[in-house]
Order: C-alpha cells, then structure tokens, then sequence
C-alpha cells in the first residue's frame, strides 16, 4: 500500500474519535471559584468540567439574565451524521480515488470546520447577548449599553470577576491532524506520481 494511502487512511480515521473525546472546552475562573468551573462540549453534547459545573454556571448566569446552557442543540443530531459521512467519503478516497481527492477532502474539511466555527460563534454572541429584561442584576457599559456576557471564540477573556477560556481540546487536536494527515497524503502522492 502506497504511503499516501496510508496517511489518508489514518489521518480519516482520527476523525472517529470526535466521538468519544471534546471538541472544546470554555472554563470560568473566579475568586469564589478556587477550581476553575467549565463545560466540555463534544460533537453531540455539552458535558460538565466537574461535576455540576453547568449547573452551577446556570444558577450564575439566571441573576444577569442569561438563558441556561442548553442540553440539546440542533447541531447535536447533525454534527455526528457530517462526520460519518465525511470518514466514509475520507475511506473511499483513500482506497478507490487518486491523490488529487485527498486535497479536495481537506478543502472540504476546512470549509466544514470554518463553518462549524462560525456557528459556535452565533451560539456563543446569542448566549451572551440576549439577556431577559426581568434580570436581577444589570450591568452596564460605560455608554449605558447592557454588558454582553459573550465567551471568547478562541483564547482569554475577562467579564466582570470572572476570566473566561476558550480553547480546544483532545478532539480538534486529532481532528486538526486528522486533516494535516491528509494534506501530507497529498503532497505524499504528487511527488509519488
């Protein structure tokens, strides 16, 4: 078996474990929170960092009028069907397709990731916005504007007491190499050919 062959098949196959490990994690840091509280979110569910983490972040957040985290997502029941299909399609490239198809499955894969991105930011900007008229506590920015609560898409952020992070986790890194794999594949193959 050609080399490129192997580095696409493997690179595919990394995608599997989106389903058992988290995509992403956004953790809170506070003084009243001497262990950092968080969520974990995974391709199909949102879990908590520590035990009743979202819980609590719900308590914290209903006084400043957010909506709780949900438990369900759309993108939930969708999510695990892209990346089946997308392994599927990665598998038949791999052993039927020449190595111009590796290219065009990483495009893919960007265009999905940008896309998946762009979404978790709505998520993120409408969990932060959208704040309940009936909330207990208000805050306000200088310019009498309501303070948004909005998490960083990527990297650290401060609101209020707490320090927001959001990055990463085990499941994009493999994702992430998953996909470097493939383009490797590619470049593998050209030269092969």
């Amino acid at each position: 078996m050609k080399k490129s062959k192997i580095l696409m098949f493997v690179g595919v196959l990394l995608l599997g474990s989106l389903f058992v490990l988290p995509l992403w994690n956004i953790s809170l840091e506070a003084p009243q929170y001497p262990e950092a509280i968080g969520m974990n979110i995974h391709i199909n569910k949102i879990a908590d960092m520590n035990p009743s983490d979202i819980k609590n972040i719900n308590i914290m957040n209903h006084y400043v009028g957010m909506k709780d985290i949900p438990e369900v997502l759309p993108e939930f029941k969708i999510f695990p069907y892209v990346i089946i299909a997308m392994m599927i399609l990665g598998l038949i490239i791999a052993f039927k397709l020449n190595y111009k198809w590796y290219l065009a499955w990483f495009i893919v894969m960007c265009l999905l990731g940008t896309a998946g991105m762009y979404d978790f930011y709505l998520w993120e900007y409408d969990y932060g916005h959208t704040l309940r008229e009936n909330a207990a506590i208000k805050f306000q920015n200088p310019d009498g504007t309501p303070l948004a609560y909005q998490p960083p898409l990527l990297g650290t952020k401060t609101i209020l007491n707490f320090v927001a992070h959001s990055y990463p986790r085990s499941g994009a890194y493999l994702l992430f190499t998953g996909m470097l794999l493939s383009l490797i594949a590619f470049f593998q193959g050209k030269k092969g050919s």
